[in-house]
């Protein structure tokens, strides 16, 4: 496996709430990849007293662990091991059952030399390419269901959170593993993937500069930091673009691009 990492922080004022991991099993056969957006809580209570980053620190070294060891184990119940194992860490000091508890987006995908299995959850992205270039993105769009009215409305935002009509994030409750859009794709027909936190499908989904394969051709010719240079000078050239969609100037920004061995 060939892979390479890249994270940017939104400000230079806030940490970094972004998770991003890649690792390969002792035997060097297959591989895991871990991606995280924390949700940045707006100002107020939300009952813990640790920080996003904190919060996706734990997870994602946890899912990291836990994908890799456990291969005999599906992605879901890995999700909500770790979710509990987070959980667990916190619970005597915090607030779990706030509606803004520490949160974040996951992406998972871990494969070996039969198939590559995946789960996604909330809003971050998951890129497929077949070997004929073909890129297939896998999508929780439950958020984008959701009337961006409401979502700057703090307290309608705060009903729909983990939610059945709503969206999903893992959080403190490991049932919301259930809910994860999850899936597996023959070892042979995926040639390389990658994972994108909103920050960085901002090239796509925000600007238009190309569909989901063009920006799986930029991630192949400049590689995830280059994928991130692009989105931040866009950003700086124009603080308008995206209208209502675009609720700050920039945002962390996460990506992780991985060529496969061959099966």
């Amino acid at each position: 496996m060939r892979s390479e990492l890249a994270s940017l922080p939104g400000s230079p004022e806030r940490p970094n709430e972004d998770w991003v991991a890649a690792a390969l099993p002792a035997s060097g056969v297959g591989g895991t990849v871990v991606l995280l957006d924390g949700v940045t809580p707006p100002a107020g209570d939300d009952g813990c007293v640790h920080t996003v980053p904190w919060f996706t620190a734990r997870l994602g070294g946890a899912l990291t662990e836990l994908s890799g060891s456990r291969r005999d184990v599906p992605l879901s119940e890995i999700l909500s091991l770790a979710i509990r194992r987070t959980a667990n860490t916190h619970r005597d000091t915090c607030d779990l059952s706030h509606v803004r508890t520490p949160q974040a987006t996951v992406v998972i995908a871990r494969w070996d030399e039969v198939a590559v299995e995946h789960l996604v959850l909330s809003d971050s992205t998951l890129l497929l390419e077949a070997p004929d270039g073909s890129v297939r993105a896998v999508l929780d769009d439950r958020l984008d269901r959701v009337p961006r009215e409401v979502l700057r409305s703090l307290e309608a935002t705060d009903r729909l959170r983990n939610r059945e009509g709503g969206f999903f994030t893992a959080a403190a409750d490991p049932a919301v593993a259930e809910r994860a859009v999850v899936g597996s794709t023959p070892r042979a027909q995926v040639r390389a993937l990658a994972a994108l936190t909103d920050g960085a499908s901002r090239w796509v989904e925000l600007f238009g500069e190309g569909d989901w394969t063009d920006c799986f051709g930029v991630l192949r010719k400049e590689g995830a930091a280059g994928l991130l240079r692009r989105v931040r000078a866009l950003e700086e050239a124009d603080p308008r673009a995206g209208g209502a969609h675009r609720w700050k100037l920039h945002d962390d920004a996460s990506a992780v691009y991985a060529e496969l061995q061959e099966p």
